[in-house]
């Protein structure tokens, strides 16, 4: 039977894991669009380093996860093949699309940490206090990253879109 703290590690692990993976995605996909292109690889390190502190501290609970981000499997590759040679959106609303989908997996990533924090109170925890506090500001600033992404792109890219 699970307990919740292996809940909720298991829950950060597979958010910062999902984050890092669209982070690297959209990097790799938008390369002409060379400030996401860059920013996303600086910030996808970021939810590395979260995911190899939070492998380090659930092994001191018995939970074991992986360190670094795993591959997706061929499903993903399948989905992302199939996406490219799909014509008909305009390259700018691809992009709005993946930042949208982007901030909703950061959002949910900031959830997670916000759980296991709530947990780590409750529990006095040090350890996981000190991860957190370490970890959830990092994702807060990528969720405003792509947030401020967004708003910035989102006119002209909407606005071109109707000519």
């Amino acid at each position: 039977m699970r307990t919740g703290l292996e809940y909720a590690l298991r829950r950060v692990h597979s958010a910062e894991q999902e984050l890092t993976e669209d982070l690297l995605h959209i990097a790799d996909k938008h390369r002409s669009e060379h400030e996401i292109h860059h920013v996303c690889l600086d910030v996808a390190r970021w939810s590395q380093e979260n995911l190899a502190a939070l492998a380090e501290v659930a092994a001191n609970y018995d939970v074991h996860l992986d360190a670094e981000v795993t591959d997706p499997g061929p499903l993903r590759h399948a989905l992302d093949a199939l996406a490219a040679k799909t014509p008909g959106r305009p390259a700018s609303i691809a992009l709005l699309e993946d930042l949208r989908d982007l901030f909703l997996v950061a959002s949910e990533t900031s959830l997670a940490w916000e759980m296991l924090a709530q947990h780590a109170q409750a529990r006095r925890e040090r350890d996981l206090l000190e991860l957190v506090t370490a970890a959830h500001p990092q994702t807060l600033r990528q969720l405003r990253w792509v947030n401020t992404m967004i708003k910035t792109l989102s006119p002209q890219a909407l606005a071109s879109h109707d000519a």
